[in-house]
């Protein structure tokens, strides 16, 4: 809505000049309507072009003036146009992110977060003992914040820029007692554990554990897979999709495209994984008979006994059960099935590149990283073997 109007003036010849107010939204603090207006036009026909003018800015989403304009009301806008471009997984993943700044700059104007103020927030969190990837990941996120304010012309400059990330302080106990990222199960430790997963594990955890182990795939899409991306006359998997659970809730769940455009691939399967999947078919089909219509039948493979998939979550609650009946003491997690196949990978003699299209990395880089760790791994282990062997001889020497 808006009003124009004439205006005294005694600058102007004709003794007035023209004006016009306009509504530009809710006062997100207060929820009352809020205005603003232009003043000092000729004619109303300036002032017609003007509003106008306005209003195209307002449709593209300026709806403050920058004196105005709060720090959560930036966000909200960067948001309209971020979600576009995105996957619902990374947004979501942008949720806490968010949520952080706004607790320290939310209700601020824009104008008056200065760069002191933002570094300030970040050594805040540095010494509320927040990892450095977190601190760096809610800077990535205000950046782009920051960055949307810009384009719209509300502010000149980022509070963000020049800010520094505060500096891991390790001690020598510290580096010393550091456990790798890496984990991986020895080719023993996997024998047990799939074992277990056979003689002691639910419904699910020996056909799902196996395929992890023997295909390298990540769980997610692991957990999107339906009978119709396996195709047991060419012994392949297609990998086309990813289980998006966000809440962790039985049918609250999206299917997404993969995490990269490399994770789109085709997989052979050996004829171990396809008795094991050929099995559980039958298996399934059996549930599906005695749930009748209870049974939403979507074609999962890794479905619960209502026919939706189950959740990583539920995933990682049926690993930790049956660790703890193992005598593996690692720190094991789903994902860590997808290192101990690449570590077998290795052991039989696949190259890199061989590796990335198995693993569906888009970056050789990845690969390589994960390859070098296990690669040192497994030469220090064959060095202590053949230290072992030689033992007795060298005793005798």
């Amino acid at each position: 809505m808006a009003y124009f109007r004439k205006i005294k003036s005694k600058t102007t010849k004709k003794g007035y000049t023209w004006g016009f107010t306009m509504d530009v939204g809710i006062d997100p603090v207060t929820g009352k309507r809020k205005q603003t207006s232009r003043r000092g036009f000729t004619t109303k026909s300036e002032a017609e072009a003007a509003y106008h003018a306005l209003k195209g800015q307002l449709y593209k989403g300026i709806n403050l003036e920058s004196s105005d304009v709060l720090f959560k009301d930036v966000v909200e806008e960067w948001l309209k146009v971020y979600k576009q471009s995105v996957k619902v997984s990374t947004l979501h993943s942008q949720k806490s992110k968010i949520n952080h700044l706004l607790r320290y700059f939310g209700n601020l104007k824009l104008k008056n977060i200065k760069r002191p103020m933002y570094q300030q927030m970040l050594n805040d969190f540095h010494k509320k003992g927040y990892a450095r990837n977190t601190i760096s990941g809610i800077h990535a996120t205000a950046n782009l914040i920051f960055k949307r304010a810009i384009e719209l012309e509300l502010i000149h400059q980022s509070p963000a820029a020049f800010a520094k990330l505060p500096k891991e302080r390790k001690t020598v106990e510290d580096l010393e007692t550091k456990q790798d990222n890496i984990r991986f199960l020895e080719k023993a430790e996997l024998m047990e554990f799939l074992k277990l997963a056979k003689t002691n594990g639910l419904y699910l955890d020996y056909q799902l554990f196996a395929t992890l182990s023997y295909t390298g795939m990540r769980v997610g899409e692991a957990l999107a897979l339906k009978w119709s991306d396996i195709d047991f006359e060419n012994s392949t998997i297609s990998i086309t999709k990813t289980l998006f659970h966000p809440s962790n809730h039985g049918t609250k769940y999206q299917l997404l495209t993969p995490k990269t455009h490399g994770s789109i691939r085709t997989i052979f399967i050996d004829e171990f994984i396809q008795t094991i999947l050929k099995k559980h078919k039958v298996q399934q089909s059996e549930y599906k008979l005695m749930a009748g219509t209870d049974y939403v039948n979507q074609n999962f493979l890794f479905a619960n006994a209502n026919g939706h998939p189950i959740t990583g979550k539920l995933v990682g609650d049926r690993m930790r059960r049956l660790l703890k009946k193992s005598s593996i003491t690692k720190e094991i997690s789903p994902h860590c099935l997808r290192h101990t196949h690449t570590s077998l990978l290795i052991e039989a003699g696949a190259g890199i590149k061989e590796i990335q299209e198995v693993l569906g990395h888009s970056d050789i880089k990845t690969t390589m990283n994960i390859y070098a760790h296990l690669t040192k791994d497994l030469k220090e282990k064959t060095s202590h073997k053949f230290s072992q062997l030689m033992k007795g001889l060298s005793e005798k020497l």
